[in-house]
């Protein structure tokens, strides 16, 4: 029950026909919890890949996304084939912050559509008495939805609020939008269907970049609740394994009428909260909305559309990161900007894939350079002339230029030894400044010895083979 609102929300905020929403619930929900990697983990129509689809949608169509969905189901499956669902251990916590702060900000900003209407052809913001009757039903929404949890956790706040507005706008014959005034959610089991696009490239042209973003979005979001699910529960999920099902639930999704999605934070917390580590669970949640498709539906129409929309307000809510205020002043400065450009990203080109793809990648530069300039040596000599440099920090292509600094080729004594027992040869760059180094000394007749070389390090030089002259001294 936790998740219908959410993906009839999102279903309706695309401009999908309510069902679409629905479907996907069901679908991703019965596949993943069959096959995934992660039991007791929840997936449905979830917004993150939604969003990425509303443009597409209002371009091309609905038959558009069903091809970009399936599409979107292979890329996700040859990212679980092929073992990549690993990399998700790269994106850091300030990139994460950012991710799901720019997502929540998303989520609320697209519930203010709900308090416009379409007069003589012009979407106008709601006035007067239906403004009021909209506020009033969403504020109430909001309103249960954040208190009840202080009554009882038993039964879903988010169920409770949409009973209770359901009830009221009934007793007291309120006039206010409802689901069936969208579309029908008249159902019966998804039907298959293929979707109806010319099969040339240009259709392939059109529907791959949203395929492309929709299903990075979906593994990053999946696998990112895949690991807090694992923190949680103190046991270890399969990444790879999770990937191939999302992509075989999204490929159902695009065959049988289903807007596709991914793992849901929100509904699997619920899940987990409840006691659920098996995947019965799923498996009885995903029956239970095809049931609801198959004869609730006149019940389901009749929902107030402010109901939904007050849910998916807290929902934003709760999804942002509020503690990363908390902590904004003990973060470094470089971590700051990196979760306020991704969410920026995130928010305003609707990329949770690029935004989550630009936070990684400066993630990483700022990284190469603080440990670029963090390399440093300590320099004697002893007794017999001899001067040893002992290197600290890892020799990369970022620490080139400083490691060349230390070095004094002119001055320096006949015989020198570099001791690498603190630090590692790192990438091509590092061998070829250590050759380099080499030849320098050689020009004064001097000789260069490398020593305490680790593993990894002694495997790159042995690669290089020919290409380097470098002494090695073992004891």
């Amino acid at each position: 029950m936790t998740m219908i609102p959410e993906s009839l929300s999102f279903a309706i905020l695309a401009g999908f026909p309510p069902l679409v929403g629905l479907y996907a619930a069901f679908i991703m929900g019965l596949v993943t919890a069959v096959l995934g990697g992660r039991p007791g983990m929840v997936s449905g129509g979830a917004g993150a890949t939604v969003i990425v689809l509303i443009a597409l949608m209002k371009s091309h169509g609905i038959e558009y996304v069903f091809a970009a969905v399936a599409l979107a189901g292979v890329f996700q499956i040859l990212v679980g084939v092929f073992k990549f669902g690993k990399f998700i251990r790269l994106v850091p916590q300030p990139v994460m912050y950012g991710f799901v702060n720019g997502l929540a900000v998303i989520i609320f900003m697209s519930q203010l559509e709900q308090f416009k209407t379409v007069v003589n052809g012009e979407t106008v913001w709601l006035s007067g008495t239906p403004l009021y009757i909209m506020g009033g039903l969403v504020a109430l929404t909001v309103a249960i939805v954040a208190f009840f949890p202080k009554i009882t956790k038993a039964v879903p706040a988010s169920l409770v609020a949409i009973m209770a507005i359901f009830a009221i706008s009934l007793m007291f014959n309120i006039e206010t939008k409802t689901v069936e005034d969208i579309a029908s959610v008249q159902g019966g089991f998804p039907p298959f269907h293929l979707p109806q696009l010319p099969l040339n490239l240009e259709t392939l042209q059109i529907i791959l970049p949203y395929a492309l973003i929709m299903g990075a979005v979906g593994l990053t979001e999946g696998l990112l609740t895949l690991n807090l699910v694992d923190d949680i529960t103190e046991t270890r999920g399969n990444a790879n394994r999770e990937c191939v099902a999302q992509g075989t639930a999204n490929i159902a999704n695009g065959f049988f009428g289903g807007m596709g999605g991914c793992p849901m934070i929100a509904q699997t917390f619920v899940n987990l909260n409840a006691g659920a580590r098996a995947r019965l669970s799923g498996i009885v949640a995903a029956l239970t909305i095809l049931l609801i498709i198959l004869v609730g539906a006149p019940v389901i129409g009749k929902l107030p559309v402010a109901a939904l929309t007050g849910v998916m307000m807290m929902v934003a809510i709760t999804t942002f990161e509020w503690s990363s205020f908390k902590v904004i002043n003990r973060m470094p400065k470089a971590d700051i900007i990196i979760g306020m450009l991704v969410a920026a990203i995130t928010i305003v080109f609707h990329n949770l894939a690029l935004a989550v793809l630009a936070g990684v990648i400066i993630s990483a530069l700022v990284f190469a350079w603080q440990s670029a300039v963090s390399i440093h040596c300590h320099s004697f000599t002893d007794p017999e002339g001899t001067k040893h440099y002992e290197i600290y920090g890892p020799l990369f292509f970022g620490a080139v230029t400083t490691f060349n600094e230390k070095f004094s080729p002119k001055t320096d004594p006949e015989k020198i030894i570099i001791d690498f027992k603190e630090s590692t040869i790192s990438d091509m760059s590092a061998i070829e400044a250590l050759n380099n180094l080499t030849k320098k000394y050689s020009a004064e007749q001097k000789t260069v010895y490398v020593k305490n070389l680790n593993p990894q390090s002694l495997a790159l030089l042995q690669k290089a083979g020919d290409l380097i002259s470098v002494n090695l001294l073992t004891d």
